[in-house]
């Protein structure tokens, strides 16, 4: 007999409108993964830094897209074409939910959307293929709270990584060779993976984002096929006085300037478009390439709904409907055991 099985899709949400910005950006910099310090200095350090990139960059940023980010709209997109997909395999009934970690839908309204659903099984899928405590532990931390605060107790899945999937990456390699096929031909061209930077003492602390991504951009290059592909990855949206893993994307539009390169930029840490792919690499990346003297620029888009890798997050789910637990895309860490970290090494 199947199972009723109840999917959580996690992402991390995006203010719905202008006057959301300061607060969406306060529950932001309160996650004691983002900024680990007591809990009356992140209060403090929250509403200012709310207060001022809520007023200033942060506003600009939005107001570019309307005034909102289009982050819910996207995730909406791939969670239809998830549940459409999965329909078409499974015999049993399955739902798909978003759970959106800083702004609504989030946690502890979804939970309770699961429990009226009343599933058999619950899969948590968090919409960052690569694993950081600072995206996909916060999720899972949030939504156990809220789990238990409700009494929802359904054996449930925490899928917590798959940097190289095959359906991610060729999903991701076929939008960079669509680019590349358009490339004009008397110029030379380099290939950033342009992830989300964090800082360094995240990563010295254990996490494995910085090596995921490395892993991710690796296997990706190789699928494109490109022969002598010049590649390289950076992060991008530094925040705050402390030092952050590198290149950045500014020193790698740099490097390509002084190298006369042109550039693609493909956001293999993203796989939904939002602020920082619609905004600051189409536009603030560009024109800061075009200032430098970069001679070509392309954003490749994320993955969104393509159907390798919407098809791929299917692959997944139906192969694992039998376990529980906290477990990546091969069932057990793919970490090296350097990274403390780990979420199947230490409990989410």
């Amino acid at each position: 007999m199947s199972e009723k099985i109840a999917i959580v899709l996690f992402n991390l949400g995006g203010p719905d409108q202008t006057a959301s910005i300061k607060p969406f950006l306060k529950n932001f910099f309160m996650d004691k993964n983002i900024i680990a310090a007591p809990w009356p200095v992140r209060f403090l350090i929250s509403r200012l830094i709310a207060w001022r990139r809520g007023s200033g960059e942060a506003l600009d940023a939005y107001s570019k897209l309307g005034g909102k980010s289009p982050l819910l709209e996207n995730t909406e997109l791939q969670r239809t074409a998830l549940e459409r997909s999965l329909g078409q395999n499974y015999d049993g009934e399955i739902k798909c939910f978003i759970s959106m970690r800083y702004w609504h839908p989030m946690a502890d309204q979804v939970a309770k959307q699961v429990a009226d659903y009343a599933p058999d099984k619950i899969i948590c899928l968090p919409l960052y293929p690569q694993f950081s405590t600072t995206t996909t532990r916060s999720s899972f931390q949030s939504w156990d709270q809220v789990c238990d605060k409700i009494g929802l107790d359904v054996p449930t899945l925490k899928i917590c990584c798959y940097p190289w999937t095959d359906g991610f990456v060729q999903a991701s390699a076929d939008l960079i060779n669509h680019a590349a096929h358009s490339w004009p031909a008397d110029k030379p061209m380099r290939l950033l993976f342009s992830a989300h930077g964090l800082p360094k003492k995240v990563i010295n602390d254990g996490d494995p984002y910085q090596w995921q991504c490395e892993q991710s951009a690796a296997k990706i290059a190789a699928a494109t096929g490109i022969e002598n592909l010049d590649w390289q990855i950076c992060y991008q949206s530094r925040v705050g006085p402390l030092k952050w893993i590198g290149p950045s994307t500014e020193e790698a539009l740099d490097q390509a300037a002084e190298d006369g390169v042109g550039v693609m930029v493909y956001p293999h840490a993203f796989v939904s478009e939002h602020v920082e792919t619609l905004v600051e690499i189409e536009d603030e990346y560009r024109e800061y390439a075009h200032e430098k003297g970069v001679p070509h620029f392309v954003r490749i888009p994320t993955v969104m709904t393509h159907p390798k890798f919407i098809v791929g997050l299917k692959q997944l789910i139906l192969q694992n409907l039998d376990k529980s637990g906290t477990m990546s895309s091969i069932g057990v860490p793919l970490c090296p055991e350097n990274f403390e970290n780990c979420c199947q090494r230490k409990a989410s």
